[in-house]
Parts: structure tokens; sequence; C-alpha cells
């Protein structure tokens, strides 16, 4: 009886996951394409530049805390409380300090004009500081369909704010506002949700009990951040806000595309491996159910968007963009192999190994920055340098499998088992699909032809090759038992 509610629990949690994410990436789609058409990459790059530091600031405010809750089969409520004051007094002490260095930053890209839109931008982990146990509260007790209802209205309100801001002229401030407005009314939402209320009785005990654990997320969760933003800091600061958009705005594509199967992931991942972390042959289970199901649909989703990434692009945002069509499509593979990562990444935090977590981020990390500096010194060019990143970010899936083996015994052979396959099936139908079509001249009829046969034979494959997690996945969306 446990076994399959814990199956239930986890395939609503993937379904509403997927739906939720599905949703506001759409929403955020939309949202994006109004704004390329109204803003210029320069206006992109502006935000781009400063995304690093207020990513930073946001997750010294989280700490890590929201998995240490989680990771606790049943927190107290002094817990809650102690982690709920930590934040606020964290989250405003580091506003006060960025608020002073704001005009720093701006010095280091050379632009004024950053001073403000810093600031501004910053109020966003502020606000984020009022929710963090609230989201620890859903995200524990796997409350994903409330989850998604915060998200999903939080973008749409945010995302009429943001277009309309620009369309009256107001530039990045749009994309700033847009922002620090989805913080604000996430946060809402999750307040409306969650049962818990902090008290007044501050005591900050428990909260340094659990820093042991959450600082080693903390330290990964800091060097993730410096892995994913370093063109932000190295286009912005060497090449200027222009190409510092262009990057952006293509990572913005694929960041939406792979966070719609990652968010959906993450929303039952880790509680679902930390209840079955007392059986180890259960657990090993779960994990390649989860590597198969994800595999399944982030190659096809991810891999194809990058066929059409030109198409896409030029439909979207005109000859302006034209550069960020090449940098989405290589991308692309970047964020095919993410949610791969993120699996990985919670098996050893479901594990209690936060600090095989954090050596592995800190060395993806560091690798990353030194290879992109070489190049860079070098001379090369945006190009070699995001080919580097995506290989490097690939390849360190290694690291993770190694550690996935000395964990739970996850052998190779059963990794390869569970990803190549649906990797080949992609690779395989892609092909098919970008010669079947590529006399194809219009924009519009070539994208949608891809898009279409693409899925009917991705689909039909998987059908016919008796995939189990297609059929298990229909299945429950059909109901059967």
């Amino acid at each position: 009886m446990e076994e399959k509610s814990l199956k239930e629990r986890t395939a609503r949690g993937l379904l509403w996951g997927g739906l939720s994410n599905g949703a506001m990436q759409l929403l955020g789609a939309l949202f994006g394409l109004a704004l390329m058409r109204l803003l210029t990459p320069a206006d992109w790059g502006k935000v781009y530049m400063l995304n690093i530091f207020a990513a930073l600031a946001s997750t010294l405010q989280e700490s890590g805390f929201i998995a240490a809750l989680c990771n606790k089969k049943e927190p107290t409520d002094k817990e809650y409380n102690a982690v709920f004051w930590f934040n606020m007094i964290v989250s405003s002490s580091l506003y006060i300090l960025l608020w002073f260095l704001a005009p720093l930053i701006a010095d280091f890209y050379g632009d004024p004009e950053l001073t403000g839109l810093a600031r501004f931008l910053f109020l966003g982990f502020l606000l984020s500081g009022l929710g963090t146990v609230q989201r620890a509260y859903l995200f524990g007790h796997l409350m994903v369909r409330e989850t998604s209802i915060c998200g999903i209205t939080a973008m749409f309100l945010s995302g009429s704010i943001g277009v309309v801001l620009a369309w009256l002229g107001c530039a990045h401030w749009g994309i700033v506002a847009q922002s620090v407005s989805f913080v604000f009314f996430v946060q809402m939402m999750n307040w409306y949700y969650s049962r818990w209320r902090p008290s007044l009785k501050i005591d900050l005990r428990p909260a340094w009990q659990m820093f042991n654990f959450s600082s080693k997320l903390l330290l990964t969760n800091v060097f993730n951040i410096f892995n994913n933003h370093a063109f932000s800091v190295l286009f912005g600061k060497c090449f200027g806000t222009q190409q510092a958009g262009i990057y952006g705005t293509a990572r913005k594509w694929d960041d939406m595309a792979a966070g719609t199967i990652n968010g959906m992931l993450t929303s039952v991942a880790q509680p679902t491996l930390a209840h079955v972390a007392d059986d180890m042959g259960r657990y090993v289970q779960v994990f390649r159910k989860m590597m198969r199901f994800i595999a399944f649909v982030s190659f096809p989703a991810l891999l194809g968007l990058g066929m059409i990434a030109k198409e896409f692009i030029l439909i979207a945002g005109g000859e302006i963009w034209i550069e960020s069509a090449n940098i989405l499509a290589l991308l692309c593979i970047h964020g095919a192999f993410l949610p791969i990562t993120t699996l990985y990444s919670n098996l050893t935090i479901s594990r209690g190994h936060s600090g095989v977590n954090m050596a592995c981020t800190i060395g993806q990390c560091l690798a990353v920055w030194v290879g992109l500096i070489i190049l860079y010194l070098n001379g090369y060019g945006m190009i070699p340098m995001v080919i580097f990143f995506i290989a490097l970010n690939v390849l360190w899936l290694g690291i993770w499998q190694w550690w996935a083996k000395r964990l739970i015994g996850l052998k190779w052979r059963w990794a390869a088992l569970d990803i190549l396959p649906f990797l080949m099936f992609t690779l395989a139908v892609l092909g098919l699909t970008w010669w079947a079509t590529k006399s194809i001249e219009n924009l519009w009829m070539l994208m949608l032809s891809r898009i279409a046969l693409a899925a009917i034979l991705y689909t039909g494959v998987m059908w016919f090759s008796r995939a189990q997690i297609m059929r298990e996945t229909i299945g429950y969306l059909l109901h059967k038992k």
C-alpha cells in the first residue's frame, strides 16, 4: 500500500510538475517573444550582466535550508521558525551590502546606468527571503499542485507588467520589473497555500544545527551559479552588452526549455528518493525509473529545439537576433543533459552526502572558468567558448556516475541502458526529420513541419519499440491501473 501511495504521489508530482513548468515556460515564452520584439540585445545584456549578483545573493539568503528541511522526515515548528528568521536577517543584510556595492558593479562593467538597475533588481532576493520556509513547506509535503498554481499566476502577472513597461518605452527596466514582480507574486501565493506561520519567539539554534548540512549545499549552489553565469561576467566585461545580450537571450530560451523538465524533476526527486533511502533495492529502482523518464522527455524536447533554433529565433525576433540562433542550437545540447545532472545531484543529497555534491560542483565550476579564461586569453571568440562549456558539462556526467556507483551501486551499464537508447532514437528521428524537410523555404512552414514530423516519428518509434516508460506515462494519464 505504501509503495503504491509513493508511486502515485511521485507520478502525480511529475504530472503536475510537468504541467506547471510547461505552462510557466509557455507563458514565459509568449512574454519573451513580445519583449524580443520591443527590446534590443543591448537591453537584455544590461540585465543579464547583473543576474549573477542577484542569483548569488538569493542563494546566500536561502543557504540550502529548503533541502535541509526536506531531508528531515518531520521538521519541527522551531526548525521552520529558526530558518525563517535566519533568512530574513541574511537577506536584509545582503541587500544593504549590495545597495552600497551597486556603483562598484556598474564601474566594473563601465556602465553607470547599472547602479539604479542593480538596486531595483536586488529587491527580488530580499522579497524571496520572506517565502523560503513556505517554499520548503510546500516542497517537503509534495504540494506540487499548489506550487504550480503559485508559479503560473506569478508568471502571468509579472509577464504582463514587463511587456506593458517595455511597450511604454521603459526598455530594460521592463525586464527588471518583470523579475522583481514575479518574486513578489510567488511569495504572496506561497504564504496563501502554506499552513505554517512564523512566531516572534526567535531562536536560531535549530538553524545552526542544520547548517552543517545546508552549508555544503550553499557552497555547491554558489559554484553552480558561477558555472551557469560564467558567460554573463566574461561577455559583459570583455565583449560588451551587445554580445552579452546575444548569448543571454539564447541561454534564456535554452533554460526555459530545460527548466520545464528540470522543474518537473526537482519538484519530486529529492523528497521521493529521501522517502525510500532506507531500502537500497527500491531506491535504485526508483532512481533508474526517473532516469529513463528524464531521458525519454529531455532528449527529444531539447535537441528538437536545437534543430529549429534558427527558424524560431528569426520568427521570434527578426534578423537582429540571428547570432543567438547558432548559440541556442549549441546550448540545447547542454540543456538536454542538464536534467540528468540534476538527478545525480539529488541522489547525493538524498543519501546525505552533500559534501560529494559540493565537490563535484566545485570541480566542474573551476574547470569551466579555467578553460574559458584560457580560451579568451588565446583570442577565441564566443562559439569556441560555448562549445567548450557544453562539452565539459556533458563529460562531467562521468564524474557524477562514478559517485552514483559508489553510493548506491549503480553500474555504468545500467546508466547507459537507461540513457543511450533514448538519445540514439532521438538523433535518428531528428536526422530523418531534418532531411525530409530541408527543402521547405517558408520559415513558419519549415518550423511547424519539423515539430510535427519529429513528434510523430518519435512517438511511433517509442510505441513500436515497446518503451515501458512511455506506456506507463500514457497509462497514468488515462488512469489505467
